[in-house]
């Protein structure tokens, strides 16, 4: 949703200059490094908040950082994905790897493995 770092909270749809990781990021994707484009339309924060339902997708060691720190940490707009700990129904998928830096990874796994199942 290209909610940058810093993004506030009660942020609403609207257009992002995007931060240079976020361009970096995303240069592979371009054959010459200026076709990148600067700016995103994002559903903010706080858009994303009202929604009924969340669903968050992760895959990959290289998002295991920000998996532990959405989940884990405290909630704070350098890391938007934390919002998600204030909404009422948040499902998250992620892999192995993405989970790899949780703390709290033992602890999930028996609950995912003794819920009872969804009628």
């Amino acid at each position: 949703a290209f909610n940058e770092p810093g993004s506030s909270l009660s942020s609403r749809t609207r257009l992002k200059t995007l931060a240079k990781q976020t361009i970096d990021d995303n240069a592979r994707f371009f054959e010459q490094r200026e076709d990148v484009p600067v700016y995103a339309i994002t559903m903010g924060v706080g858009t994303i908040l009202e929604a009924e339902k969340i669903l968050l997708l992760a895959n990959g060691e290289s998002k295991a950082d920000a998996v532990a720190q959405a989940i884990e940490g405290p909630v704070t707009s350098m890391i938007t994905a934390s919002a998600l700990q204030l909404h009422r129904d948040v499902l998250y998928i992620i892999d192995r790897p993405a989970a790899s830096s949780l703390d709290m990874l033992d602890y999930y796994e028996w609950i995912q493995a003794n819920l009872p199942s969804a009628p």
